[in-house]
């Protein structure tokens, strides 16, 4: 069937205001002249399905058990993430017109916009699927879509050690750090589970105490009966109605958080998150981007920076607030915990991270700063 056919199809049925069934499906087709079987009028109905409510030829990537992330880089590459990396598909589309048409549709259904005069978008999609798109000649070879698919289920510590992520030895530990209280940041590069693994850690907090969560777009929802989610707002095109990060948790200080929780700390919301767990919040936790746990401490300076805080206020403030870091890696293309680190301050006055436990042949093992950890845990 040719590409200009099933174009006419889609655009009567666009004009219409009709959704694609096999009858306005077969309708339009004799409209064109054209008669085809109920077999094929059944294929073209739900491809044309997708391409008008669904996400087009990536609606069968998007429906892959375990699929975590589908990418695309113009219209002759596409690429899936089903848990072991990406790899590449078979999917293509017709033209870059093609690509960019899906991309401001997706957009359009989040109520963002996507065009020349703003070039990229990033929202969450009402499946929860979290969606950004970059249109040309921003993006160079071609419209680039990415599409992060949240988990279907809410993982638990157990299901962590099942899949390999962590052994029992180290899952017990990281239970000891809930329950202890100890605030904690989740770090690791994009994909590496960070949001997975807070989840879970989160579903280990005692059903007594309110977790207060707030994201940038939501993706966090850990098994646990007493949660209150807010995610934040982009301005319209008007550059009006805009809720940051900051703004939200500035409020959740004010919901009587147990746990406060930043999903992801990347902007000037890390003075109030470095705040809050300085003021008795205790057992707050986040996530950051970083390329290991090292490099945790330098990324939060230059955040608190950006915000106006000086570098001495930045690292007083995580020596007094934060107690560790758990870092995230891959293991021949397994999402796994790649080690706990603690934070102390050197002779000058600035944080450093120093290993508790490490991943040694695929399992955490005592790095020097475990003795410090077990005090901690024991105090608790």
């Amino acid at each position: 069937m040719s590409a200009g056919l099933v174009d006419r199809v889609r655009a009567r049925l666009v004009a219409e205001n009709g959704e694609a069934t096999p009858g306005r499906v077969a309708a339009a087709l004799r409209a064109e002249g054209i008669v085809l079987g109920d077999d094929t009028v059944l294929e073209l109905s739900g491809r044309l399905r997708s391409d008008l409510v669904g996400a087009g030829p990536l609606e069968p990537l998007l429906a892959l058990p375990g699929v975590t992330d589908v990418v695309v880089n113009g219209p002759r590459s596409v690429w899936v993430d089903c848990g072991d990396g990406l790899t590449r598909t078979e999917v293509t589309f017709e033209a870059d017109d093609e690509v960019r048409a899906l991309a401001q549709r997706l957009a359009a259904s989040a109520g963002r916009r996507l065009d020349d005069a703003s070039p990229y978008v990033d929202a969450r999609l009402g499946s929860g699927i979290r969606l950004h798109c970059v249109v040309p000649p921003i993006a160079v070879d071609g419209t680039l879509i990415s599409l992060r698919v949240p988990s279907a289920r809410r993982f638990r510590v157990d299901d962590l050690v099942a899949r390999g992520a962590v052994d029992a030895e180290g899952a017990a530990l990281l239970r000891g750090m809930v329950s202890a209280r100890l605030a904690f940041l989740v770090s690791g590069g994009t994909g590496s589970g960070k949001t997975t693994v807070l989840g879970a850690l989160l579903g280990e907090v005692p059903h007594g105490e309110r977790i207060v969560i707030v994201e940038d777009a939501s993706e966090l929802a850990p098994e646990h009966p007493h949660l209150a989610r807010m995610q934040a707002r982009p301005a319209n095109i008007e550059g009006a109605g805009q809720v940051t990060l900051r703004d939200l948790v500035r409020q959740a200080l004010r919901m009587r958080p147990d746990r406060l929780v930043v999903g992801e700390v990347r902007g000037a919301e890390v003075v109030e998150l470095l705040s809050a767990m300085n003021t008795g919040h205790e057992g707050g936790c986040g996530t950051v981007h970083a390329n290991s746990a090292e490099d945790v401490p330098a990324r939060l300076e230059a955040l608190g920076l950006m915000a106006g805080l000086d570098r001495q206020a930045v690292h007083a403030l995580m020596a007094a607030g934060i107690d560790a870091v758990l870092h995230l890696g891959r293991d021949d293309g397994r999402r796994v915990i790649a080690g706990v680190h603690l934070l102390r301050r050197d002779e000058a006055g600035f944080v450093q991270t120093v290993p508790a436990l490490v991943r040694v042949d695929g399992r955490l093992v005592p790095g020097v700063a475990m003795s410090a950890l077990a005090e901690r845990l024991a105090g608790a």
